[in-house]
């Protein structure tokens, strides 16, 4: 069971990758260089206390993830890149694939982090986690009525459901969990359900799902628990009143647990400042960063044992699937090609 401790940081638009630069590649005694999927702001301070701790510097270029995957293979082995940091384990196992990541031997990492969170192989560790539960409006969806994922494809929630579009990754993962669990005709024939209970055509991000709910456009939104975090502590009253007005149901908690999925990191293949990639990745997983990062970003820390923030702590304990994350990846392109056939747009 997924009890309390866990968290993470928020996220900022950057330019186009390839007008991004690092310094030449990183001196082994003293800096390491990082390209983040998650946007600087979101990771700085933790980089400075990792600064302030080693004395070793870190310098971040932060991008989408895909542009950053590109940009890998580009270099090859001319990339400053010392570490990869990005979001969801389908992304992770795309840049595994991708030969853009080598296996770490690190046994601080083995032990800190559990085996479903981290690649079987040892090429990428989860650092924070997120869950992906059913969302609903307080006041016109009895939780009595919730129950699993597979059930939100039932005639009862016809027109109901605010979910993101198929091109997101985190709707992918969830989805490859489903093949997993059910195999493909058994999802495909769930997918078209929950497609025909959509209020709207997919459209925006997971806080937009979280709006439209609250705005009365969808009676349910499938959405990443960390957004609905955020904006319960925002500044902005409206996106506070209209975190309010949601509560969360946890899905599938008498058989496989609720989808969760990872940010991570990964040691770059072509890398030769090892031990400085490796200091920082464990330093990521220690009791103190991962602490932060469930205060500051609202995630949940992968570590067992550490604290999650009192917004989390709120939402409730939940059963977690239990799936080892990396299999995700195994079947995205399956999960893609699915989504495509039951006209997820």
């Amino acid at each position: 069971m997924i009890k309390r401790p866990i968290t993470a940081l928020a996220s900022l638009a950057v330019a186009a990758v390839t007008a991004l630069t690092l310094p030449l590649p990183a001196l082994a005694d003293g800096e390491v260089n990082v390209y983040s999927a998650r946007q600087e702001a979101l990771i700085k301070p933790l980089m400075d206390e990792f600064t302030e701790k080693t004395g070793i510097r870190v310098n971040i270029v932060s991008a989408r993830a895909d542009a950053l995957l590109q940009r890998l293979r580009s270099e090859g082995r001319n990339t400053p890149a010392d570490v990869l940091i990005t979001v969801d384990a389908g992304n992770l196992h795309s840049a595994k694939e991708a030969g853009v990541l080598r296996p770490i031997e690190s046994e601080v990492l083995k032990e800190a982090i559990p085996e479903s969170y981290r690649d079987p192989d040892g090429y990428w560790y989860g650092l924070s986690m997120r869950a992906r539960p059913i969302m609903y409006v307080k006041g016109k969806v009895d939780p009595e009525q919730l129950s699993t994922y597979e059930a939100l494809a039932d005639e009862q929630w016809r027109r109901s459901i605010c979910v993101r579009s198929s091109s997101n990754v985190y709707n992918q993962s969830m989805v490859a969990s489903m093949i997993i669990a059910h195999g493909e005709a058994e999802t495909e024939e769930w997918a078209r359900g929950l497609v025909a209970n959509l209020a709207q055509p997919p459209r925006g991000g997971d806080r937009d799902q979280i709006r439209a709910a609250a705005a009365g456009v969808c009676d349910i939104a499938i959405a990443n628990t960390y957004y609905l975090g955020q904006m319960l502590n925002s500044s902005d009253d409206a996106e506070r009143a209209a975190a309010e007005a949601i509560g969360v149901f946890w899905p599938n908690q008498e058989d496989r647990g609720t989808h969760v999925n990872v940010s991570g990191a990964g040691l770059i293949t072509h890398t030769e400042n090892v031990d400085n990639a490796i200091k920082l990745m464990e330093f990521m997983a220690s009791d103190r960063a991962q602490q932060w990062y469930a205060e500051a970003n609202q995630e949940y820390p992968v570590k067992p044992g550490v604290e999650w923030s009192d917004t989390l702590t709120s939402l409730g304990e939940f059963e977690a699937d239990s799936v080892n994350l990396g299999r995700l990846g195994e079947y995205n392109a399956e999960a893609v090609r699915l989504m495509d056939r039951v006209n997820w747009r």
